[in-house]
């Protein structure tokens, strides 16, 4: 959580934790997200260990502490970037549900990849309504990771369709 404070405070500027949310909300939610109670703690650590340094910058009657990074939080935060990331890990748990299923229930495999793609394209759905929004560029590349978003969801909503129709749904029994 702390690269990805400094990360948003290197590209956007001094924010206050609620600002971090909203914009996290509005970004990286559809990759990374991140509650208050991971935020608010996490830049207490950052202000601690002075990578960032919060101002008091009140919005009427509301107390507000605005952060920006620091050289070393700009430091620490590039060694970061350098470094390789980690080991690709997906924990989906529709996926998941689907591998421990029983394939002797077609039409409970068929209603498992419907409801993955429907979630997939209400994703993509966002995606799209932030893509029409052409927000700024405001610094790295939300361009490229929303294209990456758009690809991602469209790719998995597009496979779980073409699986769902690929699976024979027996037909109803006749009552006698």
């Amino acid at each position: 959580m702390a690269v990805v404070l400094l990360g948003f405070l290197r590209g956007w500027g001094p924010m206050s934790g609620y600002d971090v949310k909203t914009a996290v909300d509005q970004s990286a939610k559809f990759f990374w997200a991140a509650s208050y109670g991971q935020i608010y703690p996490e830049l207490r650590r950052l202000e601690a260990a002075g990578l960032i340094e919060g101002e008091a910058a009140p919005r009427g009657d509301r107390s507000r502490t605005a952060y920006r990074i620091t050289p070393p939080g700009v430091e620490r935060f590039e060694r970061w970037l350098a470094e390789p990331a980690g080991r690709l890990e997906v924990r989906d748990e529709h996926v998941l549900k689907l591998f421990l299923s029983s394939s002797d229930d077609p039409p409970g495999t068929r209603e498992r990849l419907e409801h993955l793609a429907r979630e997939h394209e209400a994703r993509l759905a966002e995606l799209r309504r932030l893509d029409a929004r052409k927000s700024p560029d405001l610094g790295g590349h939300p361009r490229l990771v929303l294209d990456y978003g758009l690809a991602f969801h469209s790719f998995i909503a597009a496979w779980c369709r073409d699986r769902a129709d690929q699976i024979p749904v027996p037909p109803p029994t006749r009552r006698t």
